[in-house]
């Protein structure tokens, strides 16, 4: 056998002693490093990375509230909480969102808008909030992302309650909706009322009792893997739910008073003469809430927004008209009350006006004039001419001063998110609004509501209300008193004899029941209760005296007058105090009113006067 054949065993256990000493250096070496970076670890940062891993494994999740429900006078439901699915994210679990964001696009149909929503606030909320992508999922939406579930940490579907509004368009400027939170209102709110829940009162009721309605929010302390699933729950503390609401508010009469302004620009406001409560409160054209509460798109809302009829705009508390002729009554308890005149002062009216040494003639409406004239005749006639002549007797300041007593020129501090003053001129407002003095002439158009004079429909509807309780003023309100909710406080009375409230509501009866007074026609006949009541006509242009009245017929839309009316019934009883304003319809609405006053009035006849009433035909 060959020498080079023959192994060399000594070397062989010598390299094998070799290696093994070196696996088993490299083997202690390694425990070491091991060793030691336990103890670096377990020991040195045990407190730090401790409380990193427990903030990993267990952390708070913010449980929203119930929002509390709004229901009207009959106990019906307003607005409610409705369950809906919606794709939400937790940032702190999203390794990347835009690529998060960007596999949703095709699991979900996603609006640019909602995108851009969700970045905008998803970095302003609480960690390991979840943030909502969008709401109201469909079922196949929710199907495809269950079942990409796994590749998508952080993202969810939750149940969530949202509100919803049964009558959507009906009560639209009373209710008000809910909406996302912006910017704006998340630096002004508390953090901690607002964690959990993305939504806040935007208009209406809503936004005036955000804060009982809204409740507090509660919070479980949970337990979750690596990938943001909730393992279970370790803690809870239980939120607490809104305080509902209750109205005076009644749906059906809302309802009426929508469908009387149907196709038509206008508003009403129907009052309780004895408790202020606001029975109805209806602005048109009008929108659906339900598109607000999870956000409206962009175009959406520019199409609501340029709307030339205006939807979103309320006419019953933001809607500053020239009270025109519906002011009269007010004009005549001023002059009686002051004692500037006497009930049964008269004048001869011959069509026109003049002040002293004035040629000008502020003319009556009718040109020819009605002869001798008394308070009574003044109110039923709509005799513009009296109403000059007590107006320029009593002056500017004497009418401010009355006016504003009937609550007229002031926000009326109903419970609403909006509501503007109106406007009831002086001579201090015009010197400090305008920098000049006050002239005779704008006294005499401030006689009959003309002028700077502007009052809201919610205005006039109150001082009527004032009328109907023979001075008694009372505050209006949408909300009874309950939890959460005042006690409506006394306002006291305006106080006149007796005998010159009734002269007034004796001259806005014959407004209605004598056959030439200026609502007969439309509302006087075969009418089942008595009604005291006043039109108006507001100019929305100014027409010079010498124009043909077929010239003003050709005035586009927009520039015809605008008609009102006021009035409250039972006169013996008063159940109902109302304001109608429609815009650019000097005709329409007394008609409005009727059929607001039938749909209150008529179902509440009592027993004994039904038989009566039949018995003449009207029943």
């Amino acid at each position: 056998m060959a020498a080079d054949t023959i192994k060399d065993h000594p070397g062989e256990r010598r390299l094998v002693k070799i290696r093994v000493w070196l696996a088993v250096v490299a083997m202690i070496l390694m425990t070491a490093g091991l060793v030691a970076r336990m103890f670096y670890l377990q020991v040195q940062r045990y407190d730090e990375l401790a409380t990193q891993s427990e903030d990993n494994r267990i952390h708070l999740r913010t449980v929203p509230p119930i929002r509390g429900l709004i229901y009207d006078a009959k106990g019906r439901l307003l607005a409610e909480n409705r369950p809906s699915y919606t794709l939400t994210i937790i940032r702190e679990r999203v390794k990347n969102m835009d690529e998060t964001l960007s596999e949703l696009s095709e699991l979900v149909d996603l609006d640019p808008d909602d995108i851009d929503d969700f970045k905008e606030r998803v970095y302003k909320t609480r960690p390991f909030n979840s943030v909502p992508l969008k709401y109201r999922l469909n079922e196949e939406e929710i199907a495809r992302v269950s079942v990409n579930h796994h590749r998508l940490p952080g993202v969810n579907v939750e149940a969530q309650l949202i509100r919803f509004y049964p009558e959507r368009k009906t009560l639209a400027h009373a209710i008000g909706y809910v909406g996302r939170i912006n910017d704006k209102e998340l630096r002004k709110l508390d953090a901690s009322l607002y964690s959990g829940t993305n939504i806040i009162g935007k208009t209406g009721v809503e936004r005036y009792y955000e804060s009982i309605l809204l409740g507090k929010p509660g919070y479980q302390e949970v337990e979750s893997n690596a990938r943001g699933r909730i393992l279970r729950v370790l803690k809870q503390v239980d939120p607490v739910p809104g305080t509902d609401l209750h109205l005076y508010l009644d749906l059906d009469l809302q309802k009426a008073a929508m469908e009387a302004l149907k196709g038509k620009r206008g508003a009403v406001v129907a009052l309780d003469p004895k408790t202020g409560g606001v029975l109805a409160l209806a602005s048109t054209p009008s929108y659906d809430t339900n598109s607000f509460v999870t956000g409206i798109g962009y175009k959406e809302f520019n199409s609501l927004r340029d709307n030339i009829n205006r939807p979103l705009f309320n006419r019953a508390t933001l809607g500053e008209y020239p009270p025109a002729s519906t002011i009269k009554p007010f004009v005549a308890m001023a002059a009686l009350d002051s004692e500037t005149v006497k009930s049964d002062y008269r004048i001869f009216d011959r069509g026109y006006y003049q002040l002293p040494g004035d040629k000008h003639r502020y003319r009556n409406w009718k040109r020819t004039g009605d002869g001798w004239t008394d308070m009574v005749r003044a109110i039923a006639r709509s005799n513009d001419t009296y109403f000059y002549d007590i107006a320029v007797k009593m002056g500017i300041d004497t009418i401010h001063d009355y006016m504003t007593r009937f609550q007229l020129g002031q926000r009326t501090g109903l419970d609403i998110a909006s509501e503007r003053p109106g406007l009831m001129p002086s001579r201090a407002w015009k010197r400090a609004a305008r920098g000049r003095p006050w002239y005779p002439g704008e006294t005499v158009i401030s006689g009959i509501g003309q002028g700077y004079m502007l009052a809201t429909p919610l205005q006039l509807a109150t001082a009527t209300a004032i009328i109907a309780n023979r001075g008694g003023i009372v505050a209006p309100r949408l909300a009874k008193p309950g939890p959460g909710v005042a006690p409506k406080v006394p306002m006291g009375r305006i106080d006149k004899t007796p005998e010159d409230w009734e002269t007034v509501i004796k001259g806005m009866r014959e407004v209605v029941d004598n056959p030439r007074g200026t609502a007969h026609r439309r509302i006087g006949r075969k009418l089942k209760y008595t009604v005291a009541g006043k039109t108006g006509t507001a100019q929305v242009v100014g027409i010079p005296q010498d124009i043909k009245e077929e010239e003003a017929q050709v005035l586009e839309e927009f520039q015809k007058d605008h008609g009102l009316f006021i009035a409250f019934a039972p006169i013996e009883n008063p159940q109902i105090a109302l304001a109608v304003i429609i815009e650019n319809d000097s005709s329409a609405a007394v008609g409005v009113a009727r059929k607001v006053m039938d749909a209150w009035l008529l179902p509440r006849l009592g027993p004994l006067e039904k038989p009566a009433l039949a018995k003449k035909g009207v029943l």
